[in-house]
């Protein structure tokens, strides 16, 4: 018995072997990151995702513990055959999960998750180029090599020495491999060990992140994937009416900013245009320089935040006035979707004409069933387009599509509401333009992309100007979220989600005007339906940025986490963790509270859709 005790737990030593040394690949490709790190955070990831590796290190020695336990009276060759298998089948899987973490870790800023199951069967909404998917398959390769190297040294060649044995030795197995209950539990309290356990940092999101055994975090996500539900108890339910309220209050006096009693508006949504190129915003000159110039002839919000990280949260937030989730997106859900107020709607009743102008795949992340719900009267997307021009990774270049916005725009009978979403300055970055900004990195290509789409901007901008409907018009750019580069911030960075927003057309009664307000994406139906009518309270997550409002603010969502920013403070809340990663400018619990109170209405609200 003593020898196959010995051969159990150098399999589990093999597999706490494997996980040490992904977790030193995920500190060494995010080198960037690790290097802010001191000595003793890493030293300390290192120490506290101990106890994920032991959860899974307990959830794989189970079968190896029943193999054992039933082949007492076999030759060693079975079990070894047994084990071997088993092992190599993990291997492959866990080694994928690992190195596709690296890749998506630096694009999203969170681990591997459940996230990828909303996408399946679509596109992939990463774009890896040719070099890190080479370089990605190289280090999958040689993980799994040095794993089986180190599996055949540690436990196989103990499995080809075992001696005969008796059902004592089974019994004692059955036992031993029984107690791998202890360290897949991970404590002896109540609660099972979650991923917030490993957490330790207070303020460095990413000492966390390192933490995370990212195979035991995917297993534990596909496995609550199919109970999406969000807590009801975040907050009491006296203080979460209280502060929502609050929040919410003085938003019958409205600042008119237009001419005009019924204008036509257009919402044009810019892909990834994040407030780093906008140079009045403090953003990097010539990267965008016509949204820069147009800002002196408009109504530019310069405290502007998404309210998410991805297209489908942003057009919900922004069409819908309807806050993003930590975990999930309302989108895949026609359920709950067919349920929210659209902003088309609301001005559909009014008498206008609607329509939604894309270049991209209208089935990508359930936009189809999305916009189906919000009853357009025309959806133009790839499809309507000539084949030849259907040439970038995720459809028509920006370029044509707003020659196809500006014809269908000709053609539309007034008043009209019209919404067009850009994607030329997605990743892969791949523009039809001569490089401006000279080099290969993602933030040299990025600026290009965002180059290119400011260029189309200003040339749709200039035809505006000459057109008929020009004088009586309203035009709201925005972006549908921001984005880590280009100065890789991090995932609950608010810099992260600052986005501009300016407002344009001969429909406004003021130029070279800004509004210092905090607002957020989800405050532009109101804030619109203000201008032309009134407020509609059911847009209860939308408020009227140019009303008489108590309280300036935005909130952000990230991967499970949310920020709260206004003029005086900056808090961000990690679910996971179940703490506070910043508290800038907080005065009291008071303070910490309205950003719970808001997130509190808003899982109660998206658990009764």
């Amino acid at each position: 018995m003593k020898e196959r005790v010995k051969a159990f737990f150098s399999y589990g030593l093999f597999w706490l072997t494997f996980f040490l040394m992904a977790r030193v690949l995920f500190l060494v490709y995010n080198f960037e990151r690790t290097f802010e790190m001191s000595i003793g955070d890493v030293l300390l990831s290192i120490l506290h995702g101990l106890r994920l590796d032991l959860s899974a290190t307990g959830y794989f020695l189970l079968i190896p513990g029943l193999f054992i336990v039933f082949t007492t009276y076999a030759r060693p060759k079975v079990l070894s055959v047994l084990l071997t298998g088993y092992t190599i089948l993990l291997l492959i899987l866990c080694s994928l999960i690992i190195v596709a973490d690296l890749e998506m870790y630096t694009h999203w800023g969170f681990r591997l998750d459940a996230t990828p199951l909303l996408y399946i069967g679509e596109d992939t909404p990463l774009a890896i180029s040719g070099w890190s998917l080479l370089l990605l398959t190289l280090l999958w390769g040689l993980l799994l090599t040095a794993s089986l190297l180190i599996y055949r040294k540690l436990t196989l060649k103990r499995v080809k020495d075992l001696p005969a044995a008796d059902w004592k030795t089974s019994l004692g197995m059955l036992i031993i491999t029984a107690t791998m209950i202890a360290p897949i539990r991970g404590t002896f309290g109540v609660a099972p060990i979650n991923t917030g356990m490993v957490y330790f940092h207070n303020s460095n999101i990413y000492a966390n992140h390192a933490a995370i055994n990212v195979v035991w975090n995917t297993g534990y996500a596909l496995r609550k994937s199919d109970r999406l539900k969000y807590p009801d108890n975040f907050l009491e339910a006296t203080k979460t009416s209280s502060y929502f309220n609050e929040l919410y209050s003085g938003q019958d006096h409205t600042t008119k900013l237009i001419n005009t009693e019924q204008p036509n508006v257009l919402i044009i949504i810019m892909e990834s245009f994040t407030y780093s190129f906008i140079e009045p915003l403090g953003g990097i000159p010539g990267v965008a320089p016509n949204f820069s110039n147009l800002a002196k002839e408009g109504v530019l919000f310069d405290h502007m935040y998404a309210s998410g990280d991805r297209t489908d949260k942003g057009v919900v937030s922004i069409l819908s006035g309807y806050p993003s989730q930590p975990v999930s997106s309302i989108i895949k859900y026609p359920k709950k979707t067919q349920k929210l107020p659209y902003l088309n709607q609301k001005l559909k009743d009014m008498g206008y004409q609607t329509s939604f102008t894309y270049g991209g795949n209208i089935d990508f992340a359930n936009f189809r069933s999305y916009l189906s719900n919000a009853r357009f009267d025309n959806i133009t997307h790839s499809n309507d387009f000539p084949e030849e021009l259907n040439n970038s990774k995720w459809g028509v270049h920006d370029g044509p599509v707003f020659d196809k916005f500006f014809t269908e725009t000709n053609e539309a009978k007034a008043p009209f509401f019209k919404v067009m979403l850009s994607l030329s300055s997605h990743e892969p970055f791949d523009v039809p333009m001569e490089t401006v900004f000279e080099g290969s990195d993602d933030k040299s290509m990025f600026m290009n992309s965002a180059h290119y789409a400011d260029r189309c901007l200003g040339k749709f901008i200039e035809n505006a100007k000459k057109s008929e409907w020009w004088d009586n018009t309203l035009i709201v750019i925005t972006a549908d979220h921001g984005h880590g580069l280009p100065n890789n911030q991090g995932v609950s960075n608010p810099d992260r989600f600052r986005i501009p927003m300016l407002w344009l057309g001969g429909a406004l009664a003021v130029k070279d005007t800004v509004v210092h307000s905090f607002t957020s994406q989800t405050d532009i139906a109101n804030t619109l339906l203000g201008q032309i009518a009134q407020p509609d309270p059911d847009f209860r997550f939308s408020r009227n940025t140019l009303g008489r409002a108590n309280h300036d603010f935005a909130v952000y969502v990230y991967n499970n986490g949310f920020g709260f920013v206004d003029s005086t403070k900056l808090i961000v809340y990690d679910n996971t963790g179940k703490r506070y990663m910043k508290k800038t400018g907080v005065k009291d619990e008071r303070d910490l509270e309205l950003g719970k109170a808001y997130m509190q209405t808003l899982y109660n609200d998206f658990n009764g859709r």
